[in-house]
């Protein structure tokens, strides 16, 4: 016992020899936009630092974070409301960057882009873990291959673009193709224990909306909702995204298979642009910054399998115009393990969900299913392009019945193909249901 009391004495006092008797503070001596610079403290890339907005330490602090250094000032990025700082304004350093505090009380909670509760008369339960918002990705050898299947309750993904546990899929759409309501149907039907959902740069109007109209009680009770609204400052959006990777990382790391869904990764990347362009970066492809094209990769790697559970990431990406090609588009796309195409032309027919099945890919799907669903998914894809390559043939009845054998099949098969892909919000299959209907289909061949 007395050998044990002299070790902890002496990690006392080797520790003791590590502490600053001093408390640091820096001066407010520029803001312009979105930046404050201050002259000192001493203080690291990403740290949390406060901004006492009265001279004398009393009243409100603002958070801010470290996002850069010019001469010998820190450029701090405000996390609130800004309207109180003053030239001269004490700036104090924390040592630590951001942290979220996770526990299961999370569930079923709406919190803002820092994880508090987004409205003040809620409160949240106890909590056992703080997350940074900027852990790095996986050990990629550390990472389990994805070997089980995450049903999500439709059959256009299920069937034809099946998903594993562990996957990160893009939903590519523009706006008001319905990427929202598939998102909802995702989060009410899908194997996941828990979804963590991030409404990023959102319309304040729409998240009451989408929590109450499309979400619901019932897919509320097993979810966490974040949300960064348009208003709010470039780094709560950012942060926003980054809060929701850890709430997710803290589940997956508690043996939890979760659904992550980001809306959208585009206003992060935008809120991101506005961040590094005002601390000074060259803006290069439509304007935005070599930041951007930094931070995405570190910030989708993040999901994923580990030893413990699951991450499995839906990220939708507003793409201006339906261009599938523009720079975020298409930076996300070889990030990710599959994209689903939201087709405006399919809304407008009335399918709904709108994927467009021939331009969607899950890199996933072959490694997941048996043959004969994979046989089946084939043909279907088959089918539907042999139909749409000669659809104005057929819509203008100048194709002749038996010019093609499979341009026949096409014909036959489509009405229900399209019955397969149309699905109702509250309509919702199993896994083995869509794979029992998709098989079905071509049970003849």
């Amino acid at each position: 016992m007395r050998l044990r009391g002299v070790v902890h004495l002496q990690k006392l006092i080797d520790h003791v020899h590590t502490l600053s008797p001093y408390k640091w503070y820096g001066q407010v001596r520029h803001a312009a936009g979105l930046t404050i610079e201050s002259a000192g403290p001493r203080a690291f890339i990403g740290e949390l630092c406060y901004i006492w907005a009265s001279p004398d330490q009393k009243g409100t602090k603002v958070r801010a974070e470290v996002v850069g250094f010019k001469d010998d000032r820190i450029l701090l990025m405000p996390l609130d409301d800004t309207r109180r700082i003053a030239p001269g304004s004490y700036v104090e350093g924390t040592g630590k960057p951001l942290n979220v505090a996770c526990g299961p009380s999370l569930i079923g909670q709406i919190v803002n882009g820092v994880g508090e509760p987004f409205l003040q008369s809620t409160a949240l339960g106890d909590t056992d873990a703080n997350y940074s918002t900027d852990n790095s990705p996986p050990n990629p050898l550390e990472r389990p291959r994805i070997s089980e299947i995450m049903s999500v309750g439709v059959r256009a993904i299920d069937g034809l673009l099946t998903m594993g546990k562990g996957q990160r899929v893009g939903i590519f759409a523009g706006s008001g193709v319905g990427k929202s309501t598939l998102m909802s149907m995702i989060a009410k039907q899908s194997d996941a224990d828990v979804n963590v959902i991030a409404l990023i740069g959102e319309r304040g109007r729409e998240v009451k909306e989408f929590v109450e109209r499309d979400l619901g009680e019932e897919g509320l009770k097993k979810s966490v909702v974040v949300v960064a609204t348009s208003d709010q400052p470039a780094l709560l959006r950012v942060k926003g995204a980054q809060t929701a990777t850890a709430i997710a990382e803290y589940f997956r790391d508690k043996g939890k298979n979760v659904n992550l869904m980001m809306d959208s990764v585009t206003r992060f990347a935008m809120a991101q642009r506005e961040i590094g362009l005002a601390i000074g970066e060259p803006p290069t492809t439509k304007g935005y910054p070599p930041s951007v094209f930094a931070m995405m990769p570190k910030l989708l790697e993040r999901s994923g399998t580990n030893q413990s559970g699951s991450i499995t990431g839906l990220y939708t990406v507003l793409v201006d115009g339906d261009d599938m090609n523009e720079p975020i588009a298409d930076a996300v796309r070889g990030i990710l393990d599959g994209h689903f195409v939201l087709d405006r032309q399919l809304a407008n027919r009335g399918q709904y969900p709108a994927v467009n099945v021939l331009k969607s890919v899950s890199r996933l799907m072959k490694d997941l299913v048996e043959n004969d669903h994979l046989h089946a998914a084939k043909l279907f894809r088959q089918r539907l392009a042999d139909y749409e390559q000669s659809e104005d043939l057929i819509s203008l009845g100048a194709y002749k019945q038996g010019s093609s054998k499979d341009i026949d099949a096409a014909i036959h098969d489509h009405p229900a193909m399209l019955d397969f892909l149309k699905q109702e919000v509250e309509e919702s299959d199993s896994f083995a249901e869509t794979k029992t209907k998709l098989i079905q289909l071509f049970k003849q061949e």
